[in-house]
């Protein structure tokens, strides 16, 4: 099934905000210090492959989840 018009209107359409610079560079810090989390076990713990990738990720998502509730608070926050 193909659809041949738009589903929103134009007028209806949400407008997305833009990322602010600051933002930009608090994510690539995070990503900077998730990834040296993962070389710290890996060369200095050396604690192995997969158990660096897990620890890196555990805090990458634990990161993000900080990120949302706090993103979530200051937008109903009002």
């Amino acid at each position: 099934m193909t659809v041949d018009h738009d589903v929103l209107p134009d007028n209806d359409r949400a407008r997305q905000q833009e990322v602010s610079t600051a933002a930009m560079v608090g994510y690539a810090a995070a990503a900077t210090g998730i990834f040296g989390w993962f070389l710290f076990g890996l060369l200095v713990q050396r604690q192995g492959f997969v158990d660096s990738v897990g620890e890196s990720a555990g805090a990458a998502f634990g990161l993000l989840l900080a990120v949302s509730v706090i993103g979530t608070l200051r937008r109903n926050g009002d």
